[in-house]
């Protein structure tokens, strides 16, 4: 599984508020959906408001 870092904007009904967020996933489109659903779950957006600017694959940092 590869992490994904997944970045944009998300509309309410007063403000627009910027996100990144990253999450493991087998492929873009599966990393996708889970922002989609992470992000639509904790603020209480429907995915019409939620616009992705990135979805970028991270190298693991070694530690």
């Amino acid at each position: 599984m590869a992490v994904f870092r997944v970045s944009g904007v998300f509309e309410k009904p007063l403000r627009k508020t910027s996100f990144s967020i990253e999450v493991e996933a087998s492929s873009q489109k599966v990393a996708l959906e889970k922002a989609y659903s992470l992000i639509g779950s904790k603020h209480r957006v429907k995915r019409e408001n939620i616009k992705i600017l990135s979805v970028k694959e991270v190298k693991p940092e070694i530690q």
